[in-house]
Formats: C-alpha cells, sequence, structure tokens
C-alpha cells in the first residue's frame, strides 16, 4: 500500500478524517492536549499554528478574511454542493444580500455571529419583511451546510424566526384581463407569444425565458423545471392555441422569445419585460398570475391532484391541493346554495265549525245547565 502521507513530516503533527473524508491535522504531543491546525498542510497560516501549538502559546487564527472569518465561510460556502445545488436566481439573491452583509461583518470571527446577531440583523430589515426572511434564509442556508462540513459547531440562524406576509400573492388573471391582453396584443407579436407560453404551458417565468424548439419533440413539449428539488422534468402536449402562436411569429433560434441578439433572457429581464407589457394592455396581472390563473381554471374544470402536480411541476406537497380545494369548495357551495333558501310551509288543511253548528251547541248548553 502506498502511504500517502505528505514528506517531511511534522513532528507530533496527527492526521484523521472527517466524515466527509477530507483531512483535518492535528498537534499533540505524547498524550497531552490535541491543537486543532488550520488551514492546508504546509500552507503558512498552517507553520504558523504549528510553531504555535509547539511552544505552547494558543493557535491564533488569522482575521480580516483569513480562515475563520465570516468572509472566509462564504467563500468556502461558495464552492460547496449545497451551493451549486441552488437555482441560479437563488444564488444571484443570496449573492447580493451577503454583499451588503460582509461589507459590515465579513471580517469578524465566526464566533461573533450568534444567534443575537442574526436577530439582530433580521431586526434591522423589519421595515422590510421579505428582505429579512431572505437574510435569514441566505444565512441559515450557509451555516446548515457550515455545521455539517464541521467549520462550526451550532447553527446561529436555529429557531430564529421570520413572518411571512399574509397575502394571497401574485393576481391571478381573470378572464376578462386575458382578453384584454389579447386585445392588445394579437398572434404574431412577441408579446402574444409570451402571454400563450404562460398560459398554455403552466411555466415559471424563469421556464418560459429558456423555452425553445428543443423543448418540443413528437408534439411533446419536455422541459426541466428551473425551481425545485431535484429539478422536476415536465412532459406534457403542445396545446394548438401555443402551436399557431409559435408559427405565426418570429422567434429566436434556441429560444421562443430572445433578445435582439438572438439570446435567451435572463429570468429577471423577461419578467420586467412581460410587466412592461401588461401595463401597455391595461391589466395588472403577471408572469406568475397566468400560472395561478392556469392552475385555477384545470382545477374548476375537475383536474386532480396528481394532473396539477404532472402539469406544473409541483412535488406533491400541497400546492396542487390549495387550487383543489378552492375548486371543490366552489362546486359544492353552487351545489348546495339552494338549501339556504327555507322549505315552503306545508299547507295543512284544517276543518273549523260552522257558526251554525257553535249555536247549536251553545243552546245544548244552555238546555243541560
Amino acid at each position: 500500500m502506498i502511504d500517502d502521507m505528505p514528506r517531511p513530516r511534522y513532528p507530533h503533527a496527527h492526521r484523521e478524517f472527517n466524515r466527509h473524508g477530507n483531512p483535518v491535522w492535528y498537534f499533540r504531543r505524547g498524550k497531552g492536549k490535541r491543537v486543532r491546525l488550520p488551514a492546508e498542510y504546509g500552507s503558512d497560516e498552517f507553520k504558523e499554528a504549528y510553531e504555535a501549538a509547539l511552544v505552547g502559546e494558543p493557535v491564533q487564527k488569522k482575521l480580516a478574511g483569513g480562515a475563520g472569518t465570516l468572509r472566509w465561510l462564504w467563500k468556502v460556502y461558495q464552492g460547496s454542493q449545497a451551493w451549486g445545488g441552488l437555482s441560479n436566481a437563488t444564488r444571484r439573491q443570496r449573492e447580493n444580500i451577503m454583499k451588503h452583509v460582509l461589507e459590515t461583518a465579513g471580517d469578524k470571527p465566526l464566533s461573533a455571529i450568534t444567534r443575537k446577531a442574526v436577530v439582530a440583523g433580521r431586526d434591522r430589515r423589519k421595515d422590510t419583511p421579505a428582505m429579512a426572511r431572505h437574510f435569514v434564509e441566505t444565512m441559515r442556508g450557509m451555516f446548515q451546510w457550515a455545521v455539517d462540513a464541521e467549520h462550526v459547531k451550532e447553527d446561529p440562524t436555529r429557531d430564529v424566526k421570520v413572518s411571512k406576509p399574509k397575502t394571497e400573492g401574485h393576481h391571478t388573471w381573470t378572464d376578462e384581463e386575458c382578453d384584454r391582453f389579447e386585445a392588445k396584443w394579437p398572434t404574431g407579436t412577441r408579446e402574444r407569444l409570451a402571454f400563450d407560453i404562460l398560459a398554455y404551458t403552466g411555466f415559471r417565468r424563469g421556464d418560459a425565458s429558456q423555452f425553445g424548439r428543443q423543448h418540443i419533440r413528437g408534439g411533446l413539449i419536455h422541459m426541466t423545471t428551473e425551481k425545485g428539488q431535484g429539478k422536476v422534468t415536465v412532459v406534457l402536449p403542445l396545446l394548438p392555441p401555443l402551436a399557431k402562436s409559435i408559427e405565426a411569429t418570429k422567434t429566436g433560434d434556441m429560444v421562443f422569445i430572445a433578445k435582439p441578439d438572438g439570446t435567451a433572457m435572463t429570468k429577471e429581464s423577461f419578467g420586467n419585460w412581460f410587466a412592461d407589457a401588461c401595463v401597455a394592455a391595461g391589466v395588472p396581472g403577471r408572469a406568475h398570475g397566468l400560472r395561478k390563473a392556469g392552475a385555477t381554471r384545470a382545477a374548476n374544470r375537475g383536474a386532480s391532484d396528481a394532473q396539477l402536480d404532472a402539469i406544473f411541476g409541483w412535488s406533491g406537497r400541497g400546492m396542487a391541493a390549495l387550487y383543489t380545494k378552492k375548486a371543490n369548495r366552489q362546486r359544492l357551495a353552487e351545489e348546495a346554495a339552494s338549501l339556504l333558501i327555507p322549505e315552503p310551509k306545508k299547507n295543512v288543511y284544517s276543518r273549523t265549525p260552522s257558526s251554525g253548528a257553535g249555536n247549536e251547541a251553545k243552546k245544548e248548553g244552555k238546555s243541560n245547565a
């Protein structure tokens, strides 16, 4: 067996492997206390830590962006599999958040990033609840990975709560708003094609911006969604209204809705461009609202949870149930609303004594008396 230990060896330096198979070095003289040696074996920082341990001095972690700082952890995290598994949009969002965090706290040691510090960062963003939530989610994603990778012992975001706004989210398009948009942007315009893609596929704006001819095979659309765990592949038929719209519109080579140079738009630029088209048409809806309208329409017409999951790429966590439950409630209410009307009173026939019979009774009573 080949010995892959570094040469020359530092006396009293011992190598171990963590649960991820990565080498970790410790200084230990005899049966004395073990001291963790940071950084890569043989590096300047490793040598400084080794020399300090050799003479019995505490190992000092370098700051100013070096190992053991928040800036260092962020850089290491960006090279991890956990970071690579995030969508491009999520990575851009978290990079923008951390850019501001690192400006003020990048050189602080990880020991200074406590739960109290995270809560303070959340509360500083209280006037923008969405930003506060994204801040906590960004820090949580990094520190949960850091605990697993054994860079820190505890996750400072644990049990830090963030409130979600009580709202139904994006406005769901009405049939009248769809008609108004179609009247403004007839078949053959890029705006109408974008509308038809969103309306007849249920795609998110990120998927719609990347949709092209390579995704259509044998009359079926094959699209691996950009969002969600595991990247769900959606397969659905190319509906006639969408096929007609594609045929009538000048499109890009690899994407149907392309920039002037023929390349694809980003998720954000597509959403902003389509929002301008909505404003021009005088409708309040946006791209995601069409997805919600499609789910609502399908549910109202009897689509099951499993069918909605298949169309919209949901992973069976209850999203479809939100629509089918609402549709079922509406259907049941329509069927049962008539039960609120009181039943007509029954016309019970009852015979009353005639006046003559009453007089006879009175007379009979008198005579008896």
